[in-house]
């Protein structure tokens, strides 16, 4: 088991896992990471949502933008801009107030957001845990002579990017969540 006191939901908005716009296996991943964040509640941790401001695919302030998995009680929203989480935003700021340093990163796309986020967490000295089948992308179609790339592939090739200062558990289920003892 890996014990984390931090957690950060990225992108997890209605557009991208209901309807046209889902992920793969959309259903799967959001009660996966409805288990995730129902831990990270229980065990105290600091529970962070970062949510895209819209683009083509999600337009700010409808229903598709809004959080598949709401927010409670105090727990931060952070509204971004651009793909990486800390970019423009006060995501560091919520993270050392919660006097965070070990935090798992969970969410949508793989290639983009989280691994963007998962990289400047990494660069500002945060311990990043990246459980595999806790975060998902799309298919990259066939592009001329490149051939298409399924979703499971990109996610694994993005996690692999980060290189070795991510700690990468296959599931989710095996990260524990709370303070960390002094």
């Amino acid at each position: 088991m890996i014990h984390v006191d931090a957690l950060l939901v990225v992108d997890v908005q209605r557009a991208l896992v209901m309807g046209d716009h889902a992920v793969p296996d959309a259903d799967a991943f959001l009660d996966r990471l409805a288990t995730v964040v129902a831990a990270a509640r229980g065990g105290g941790a600091t529970v962070i949502h970062l949510q895209d401001h819209g683009d083509r695919m999600i337009t700010h302030g409808t229903d598709d933008w809004r959080l598949a998995l709401p927010a409670f009680g105090g727990e931060g929203v952070v509204e971004k801009l651009h793909d990486d989480g800390f970019d423009g935003t006060n995501l560091e700021q919520l993270l050392h107030e919660s006097d965070a340093h070990r935090i798992c990163v969970v969410g949508i796309q793989s290639e983009m957001c989280v691994a963007a986020t998962a990289r400047t967490a990494l660069a500002r000295g945060f311990t990043v845990v990246l459980p595999r089948d806790g975060h998902t992308t799309y298919d990259v179609p066939a592009d001329g002579s490149a051939p298409a790339v399924p979703a499971a592939l990109v996610s694994r090739v993005a996690e692999w990017s980060l290189g070795d200062q991510v700690i990468a558990p296959d599931r989710a289920s095996d990260v524990t969540f709370g303070p960390l003892e002094p």
